[in-house]
């Protein structure tokens, strides 16, 4: 009996020092496999576009938050209405090997707005309209590879060219997306991949109901947009960009389609569509002008579903107007583009931009004026956008500039009479770098407007602001405003 206790004794000591053992390097071991990951890296950087203020109308005696320019043309016509809207830019740059000159980076942007009428500071993500977050940027990119002038990226980008900055109108090359690319000296070459499931769309729809599992379900029918474009130098300065791209869908399930000739409202599957763009840019710098001064001239026409722009924003693979109603295809849409803008710094005191914009397009319709397209829904299917505008920027001393813009657009949907603003914009500026630049910001604004609508625009309340006021044949906007980006 007691050789059998003295045995259970030593067996049990036995296990229990072998527990604390295996315990005590269990805690090895989690630590290997649990790692944190602490940063330490410091080749980050940070930029910023943003803009912040309040207004004020005589309408109300408060707030109206809504911009004097015409409906559907966005910020061509003046952008000094803006609403509140801010971005982060992060880059993390990755350093090479020794002796190899490739930049490598990878660059985000985080984007946030309100999508009513609240200033910023008083929205959050439960309010109604709410803040509203986006990341159209998530990239990363490989610069002049091994000194040979090569540039690789993937991911999404905002990638365009040159905007005229006081319409905030990306005009020539606007193909943001998500995609790749490719760079070789004066030649670019980019895949856009375009495809979402949205039906209260108009534009050619991005989904089929496929029914191949016998259950229906929105299916993905994706857009490819592929890029070209390449930069002549004539000399130092005389530029021209020439651009090309190709846009194709594929067809949605179409042997599953019941839908009739005609039928374009009741369509659920829809046939493949293409489209082409080809355009040139000409780019001239004024050598007996202060620094920064040129002229840029841009033509652009689009074809078939490349014929986008509208809204103020220029992406061919915004597809405008209805498709033919038999074919349920845009192979008779076209867009024509034009736009002049022209950058003058004349002298210490004074500094022009200016700027003409022209638009005409027409859908896939026979019908010039309304024509009915997916999901039962009628859009115009023409329309002929026209907008000039100048800002003139007036250096008083380093601290305090002084703002003057006019601008005139108009716009013609289908058949309709012309719809017509004109609008005269003063603003103060406190300029705290004390730089006598155009480009200079941050700003602090005082910002005053006024605009003067046609008949048919007061008739029809063709402006955001309208739609508030009602009838009026003119608008009016005080605000306190702040502009910044940085970037380097």
């Amino acid at each position: 009996m007691y050789g059998t206790k003295l045995r259970f004794t030593r067996t049990y000591k036995f296990w229990s020092i072998g527990f604390y053992v295996w315990a005590f390097l269990s805690c090895f071991w989690l630590n290997a496999q649990i790692s944190y990951e602490y940063s330490t890296n410091k080749s980050f950087y940070l930029g910023s576009y943003g803009r912040v203020g309040v207004d004020w109308s005589f309408e109300n005696g408060e707030s109206i938050g809504r911009r004097l320019n015409l409906s559907n043309m966005g910020s061509v016509g003046g952008r000094l209405e803006e609403q509140d809207y801010l971005e982060l830019v992060p880059n993390f740059v990755f350093r090479p090997k020794a002796g190899d000159s490739t930049t490598i980076h990878v660059q985000m942007r985080l984007a946030v707005y309100t999508t009513s009428l609240t200033s910023i500071g008083n929205s959050s993500t439960t309010s109604l309209g709410g803040l509203n977050f986006a990341l159209p940027e998530i990239y990363a990119e490989a610069r002049n590879i091994k000194g040979k002038d090569l540039n690789i990226w993937i991911g999404s980008r905002l990638y365009r060219g040159p905007d005229v900055h006081i319409a905030d109108h990306y005009y020539f090359n606007d193909h943001s997306g998500q995609g790749f690319g490719v760079g070789y000296k004066k030649s670019r070459m980019a895949a856009v991949f375009v495809a979402s499931v949205d039906t209260t769309s108009t534009l050619p729809p991005y989904f089929y109901l496929n029914i191949e599992t016998g259950t229906l379900s929105a299916a993905l029918r994706q857009r490819t947009v592929l890029i070209g474009e390449h930069d002549f130098e004539l000399n130092q300065d005389n530029r021209i960009t020439a651009l090309g791209e190709v846009h194709y869908m594929g067809g949605g399930d179409e042997d599953n389609d019941l839908t009739e000739p005609g039928d374009v409202g009741d369509a659920v599957n829809f046939p493949s569509d293409y489209g082409l763009v080809f355009g040139a840019r000409y780019h001239r710098r004024f050598r007996k002008l202060r620094d920064g001064s040129f002229n840029d001239l841009a033509v652009r026409y689009g074809s078939g579903i490349a014929n986008g722009g509208d809204g103020g924003i220029s992406k061919t693979w915004y597809t405008f107007g209805a498709p033919d109603a038999d074919d349920l295809n845009f192979r008779g849409a076209y867009s024509w583009s034009v736009v002049n803008q022209a950058m003058l710094n004349i002298s210490d005191f004074y500094s022009l931009n200016g700027y003409f914009i022209f638009t005409q397009s027409k859908g896939g319709a026979d019908s010039n004026h309304i024509a009915e397209t997916y999901f039962g829904k009628e859009v115009f299917n023409r329309k002929i956008d026209i907008a000039i505008g100048t800002r003139s920027e007036f250096f008083i001393t380093d601290y305090f500039h002084l703002l003057a813009e006019l601008h005139y657009s108009q716009r013609k949907d289908g058949t309709n009479p012309n719809a017509s603003m004109t609008k005269f914009s003063i603003a103060p500026v406190f300029v705290p770098t004390g730089a006598r630049d155009f480009w200079a910001r941050p700003h602090f604004r005082f910002v005053a407007s006024f605009a003067h609508y046609n008949d048919f625009a007061k008739e029809n309340l063709y402006s955001p602001y309208l739609l508030f006021t009602g009838p009026k044949r003119w608008g009016y906007y005080f605000g306190v405003k702040a502009e910044w980006w940085i970037w380097k």
